[in-house]
């Protein structure tokens, strides 16, 4: 019988790219997540019954020793931009790491890859960057074999990051941006897979930090999506207090409603993030110790921001029909 991994979160944005590339692998695959039913779409992904979608919260320990009955690897992809309710950045970046990595060792899974974050720092003042480490620190006590990788921030057709300011776009003239100065090394989400296939398949450990060819600035990734959508804004690199006002107003907002509105537009936390470059560390493992080219934005970004053009793809349709009408 081929092999099993519990991909915990494994239909979500990373998840579901790891999930795709295991089953190519020819493995049989748990995706582990809170909403089976909306899961659904990883089953084409392999061969009849090879990708099964099951019910689990990490921050249930039956539910996580569950899904991982009888795997022989594991996978943790979960992970929150936003903490709200029970689902905070300690209980999902540190406790539930924690849960996952010890179940594993007790129960004699072979190996585990853990998706943190580049920029994870048990010193940090951001609750996210401080509970990635501390995620990572009980995973490697508890699973001292355990790949860790650490991807800058992620981009791919179901990003959060170039699809959430593309659509900021179409509300006016001006583009608010907080941290504009701030370097990042954007990572393709299927080279990140790649990586995590390499932790599965016992060809690398350790710990990996990984980013794409591209170093820019956030204001320096604004213009460059602006270019890809055809679109025209001034790109405002707010002051750090303004940053922090806003951060400080949505997130008291969140707190007051008991989170029944989230602060979806600028956390504090966030603000503290984005003033801290998010790039690979000098000698640090990356790619190239796993044997990965890894994947310019040049070449994927117009695959999937497109749609937020003025006239969408049928500009570069007619763009292109009338250069094959011209006359050799």
């Amino acid at each position: 019988m081929s092999k099993l991994v519990t991909i915990y979160g494994g239909s979500g944005f990373v998840g579901r790219y790891i999930a795709r590339r295991m089953a190519k692998e020819g493995w049989r695959v748990r995706v582990a997540c809170r909403r089976p039913n909306e899961a659904l779409f990883v089953k084409p992904y392999g061969a009849v019954g090879q990708l099964e979608p099951v019910l689990c919260n990490i921050r249930d320990e039956a539910s996580v020793r569950a899904a991982m009955h009888g795997a022989d690897a594991v996978v943790n992809c979960v992970g929150i931009l936003l903490g709200r309710g029970k689902n905070r950045f300690g209980a999902v970046h540190a406790e539930g790491a924690q849960r996952i990595a010890k179940i594993a060792a007790e129960t004699g899974v072979e190996r585990l890859v853990h998706i943190s974050a580049l920029g994870a720092d048990a010193g940090s003042d951001s609750d996210y960057s401080r509970t990635k480490a501390a995620g990572e620190a009980a995973v490697l006590k508890a699973f001292p074999t355990a790949m860790i990788l650490r991807p800058s921030v992620i981009f791919g057709t179901e990003d959060q990051f170039f699809n959430k300011f593309a659509a900021m776009t179409k509300f006016g003239p001006i583009l608010p941006i907080a941290g504009g100065n701030t370097r990042f090394q954007p990572v393709y989400v299927d080279d990140v897979a790649k990586a995590a296939v390499k932790g599965v398949l016992g060809e690398a450990q350790g710990v990996f930090e990984l980013g794409g060819p591209d170093v820019e600035t956030f204001k320096q990734l604004m213009q460059r999506m602006l270019a890809v959508i055809d679109r025209r804004r001034l790109v405002l690199n707010l002051p750090r207090v303004v940053a922090s006002v806003i951060g400080v107003a949505g997130d008291a907002v969140q707190g007051l409603t008991g989170g029944l509105v989230a602060n979806k537009v600028l956390t504090f936390d966030q603000v503290r993030n984005l003033y801290t470059d998010n790039v690979v560390a000098a000698g640090a493992k990356g790619f190239d110790a796993l044997g990965i080219t890894p994947t310019p934005m040049g070449a994927i970004l117009p695959d999937y921001l497109w749609r937020f053009r003025p006239h969408g793809q049928y500009e570069t349709i007619q763009a292109s029909a009338k250069n094959l009408r011209k006359p050799s």
